[in-house]
């Protein structure tokens, strides 16, 4: 059996959605378990909703709603009566006056249950022998509300229960991304684009042959398309480069998508439902060698840049341990690090908790912070023992500051950080240098 999973620009409207119901048809003799995530732009539409409910903005949240639901139920009239029940839970919100993770999750999961039932319905008008299944009843996971980690046993087993008797029955099987619940039925989420994170999860349950995820472009490019036009499609990626390349930036893929499939080995495939007949990128665990030493270049704007300084740092041990304890408290990632003798200077990608990070820094140091800063990754195969890769790409890029470097930790990974105003500068030559010739057995012109 294999697995396909659609983004919400394959499923935003009934054009998209006759697109990938028709993919599902054509690979139905390999027993596809479909994984869906809501409707193009919902989950931020259910999101803003709650916000307003909660905030005492009943009218606007009910106006999003109205709209929510004339979008769905145009697509399947029997969505209205979810709608009921949201509207019950934002007149709660409105009441109560706050809006928690829990509740967050649970608001958040209307759209992959709404998109999910209607992909059902709309498989079945093809002449498809086709099943819903709730995935909440399916992927079982902590109860960590906004980003739960799956319980891989639990999960596996409910799949092989609730999901095997189907595929094994040569039905097409339906069931929404992202959301899940915990052992005791409270519903979670896996995070912002989990939808890919569901579609591994539940390829490596069941053993699937493969992964395909159907978004709206050719599959991983050498460059962000926007920023460099003339940027080519990866034919074959390593799971450890796609993997770099989707943590630093590169939008195609979420970070955490490959690693159940690592785990199992199953090839993953990045496709474009607009253009299925395109052969996509192809992740596997060990890609062909290839004659370019880069094979990506990704992009992360919205660095904030900490550097606490302290004298206290100097031959002292436990200093670090107390600094990342203060990132370990507020569950803040930290993407860089460069130390020296009295200072640690660390790359952050979210500020929500900036200002109390700061707080909580200072009893160790003075703190500096710099904000607007763009973390540059460049990725290929044997970085680490390739002579030359930093000289070659600081030439390409002379005229431009760079403000931190991250070199030799990966065997994969060259980093640096520059100013976000001179971010797409810098990757425009970095790509001109480095795929000025092609090896045309990884890369090719996208379609």
């Amino acid at each position: 059996m294999i697995i396909l999973k659609f983004g919400g620009t394959s499923v935003e409207d009934a054009a998209a959605l006759d697109r990938a119901c028709l993919i599902v048809g054509e690979r139905v003799s390999r027993k596809p378990l479909v994984v869906v995530s809501a409707l193009g732009g919902a989950t931020n539409r259910l999101l803003e909703a709650g916000s307003l409910a909660a905030r005492g903005e009943i009218g606007m949240a009910m106006a999003i709603a109205d709209r929510l639901e004339h979008r769905h139920s145009e697509l399947l009239p029997s969505t209205a009566g979810h709608f009921v029940r949201l509207r019950e839970l934002l007149k709660a919100l409105s009441a109560i006056g706050e809006f928690s993770p829990r509740t967050q999750d649970l608001i958040a999961s209307y759209g992959e249950v709404l998109s999910s039932l209607i992909f059902t319905d709309r498989v079945k008008r093809l002449g498809l022998d086709a099943v819903h299944i709730d995935a909440r009843q399916c992927m079982i996971t902590n109860d960590h509300f906004g980003k739960a980690s799956p319980l891989m046993d639990l999960t596996t087993a409910r799949l092989e229960e609730i999901a095997r008797p189907g595929l094994n029955s040569g039905r097409v099987v339906v069931m929404g991304g992202y959301i899940g619940s915990t052992r005791s039925g409270i519903t979670t989420t896996l995070g912002r684009g989990g939808s890919d994170y569901s579609a591994a999860i539940a390829g490596a349950a069941l053993n699937a042959e493969e992964i395909q995820i159907w978004t709206d472009v050719a599959g991983m490019m050498t460059a962000d398309p926007r920023i460099v036009p003339n940027a080519w499609k990866v034919k074959e990626i390593s799971f450890d480069e796609a993997s770099e390349l989707a943590y630093f930036g590169a939008k195609v893929l979420h970070p955490l998508t490959v690693l159940p499939a690592v785990e199992q080995n199953i090839p993953v495939y990045i496709l474009n439902s607009r253009k299925p007949e395109g052969t996509g990128t192809r992740i596997t665990r060990e890609a062909r060698p290839c004659r370019n030493l880069i094979k990506s270049i990704a992009c992360k704007p919205g660095i904030t840049i900490l550097t606490v300084s302290s004298s206290r740092m100097l031959m002292a041990h436990g200093f670090l341990k107390a600094l990342f304890e203060v990132f370990d408290r507020h569950r803040t990632p930290v993407d860089m690090v460069a130390t020296s003798e009295v200072s640690v200077s660390l790359t952050l990608d979210s500020a929500s908790s900036l200002h109390t990070i700061i707080e909580d820094l200072k009893p160790l140091g003075d703190v500096e912070v710099a904000t607007n800063m763009a973390l540059i990754c460049l990725v290929g195969n044997n970085l680490k023992y390739t002579p030359g890769v930093a000289r070659r790409a600081f030439c390409s890029i002379a005229d431009i500051n760079i403000l931190m470097v991250s070199h030799g930790a990966s065997n994969i990974n060259f980093s640096f950080i520059v100013d976000e105003k001179d971010a797409d500068s810098a990757i425009q030559k970095l790509h001109a240098d480095f795929f000025h010739d092609i090896d045309r057995e990884v890369f090719e012109e996208p379609a």
